[in-house]
């Protein structure tokens, strides 16, 4: 656990000069993911003729649906209850792992159209905090794009509302083949997803707190091109004032007496 770096400071660490983010933006050309997923809400970078994008959206209604839903602040942040869907996913129901909201990712190496560079071509490194507390965090950090295999939805700048492709579960040679032809991958996870991934890295989604998640793209020298960074914060459910408390004590007794 350490202390959170601001995002002037990560960038100044790594020399780079970035123009300044875009709130509740869309990302190029479209969100490929999924179907009925809508565009905007993302804190977009564009740097480099590279764009990120990332954003928190509702997974779980009250009803255990999805919904276009960003609750966004305005400034690169979300709001978010604490707690727990009505039944969560159902390859785990009931976790504890189980956040109410999701956090969705957008890479576009070309967002211009004018470079041809492909996913292959960068290196990145996702970055999501698993520590609540307010100034801290526990990154788990890895690359979510060169990997032999992710479901991650693949497409170009052409690609319509939904229509990305993801290779067959398993398919290395095709996963591969789609990072090395295309522009753009896109994603939506839950923290569930990676909840207890190694020592320290654990989720309860009753539990408030802030979490930090950060999207990095390197060059072939090791250079940061490109980032996005969003906190989720996750607050609890209020509770009646206690005044409010007091009065319902009260009309109780009335309504006892009222009865007797």
């Amino acid at each position: 656990m350490k202390t959170v770096l601001s995002i002037a400071a990560l960038t100044a660490a790594a020399g780079f000069a970035s123009a300044a983010p875009a709130f509740d933006a869309n990302v190029t050309n479209n969100v490929i993911f999924g179907s009925g997923n809508a565009n905007g809400g993302f804190t977009v970078g564009q740097d480099n003729g590279v764009e990120i994008g990332l954003r928190a959206k509702l997974r779980f209604d009250s009803n255990n649906q999805p919904q276009n839903q960003f609750n966004s602040n305005g400034d690169g942040s979300y709001t978010f209850q604490a707690g727990l869907p009505p039944t969560g996913f159902g390859f785990a129901p009931g976790s504890t792992s189980t956040a109410l909201w999701n956090f969705e990712w957008s890479v576009n190496t070309d967002f211009e159209g004018t470079s041809g560079q492909m996913l292959n071509e960068l290196t990145y490194i996702m970055s999501i905090d698993f520590d609540p507390g307010v100034g801290t965090e526990n990154f788990l950090s890895f690359d979510p794009i060169n990997t032999p295999y992710a479901d991650s939805a693949i497409g170009n700048n052409s690609t319509a509302n939904g229509a990305g492709t993801s290779a067959a579960f398993g398919d290395v040679a095709g996963y591969a083949s789609l990072i090395g032809s295309n522009n753009v991958a896109q994603n939506s996870w839950n923290m569930e997803f990676f909840d207890n991934a190694g020592a320290g890295f654990g989720f309860d989604g009753r539990v408030a707190g802030e979490y930090v998640i950060m999207l990095e793209a390197y060059d072939s020298e090791g250079d940061i091109v490109s980032f996005s960074s969003i906190i989720v914060n996750v607050v609890a459910v209020p509770m009646p004032a206690a005044g409010a408390m007091a009065g319902l004590g009260l009309l109780a007794v009335g309504t006892r007496r009222r009865r007797a």
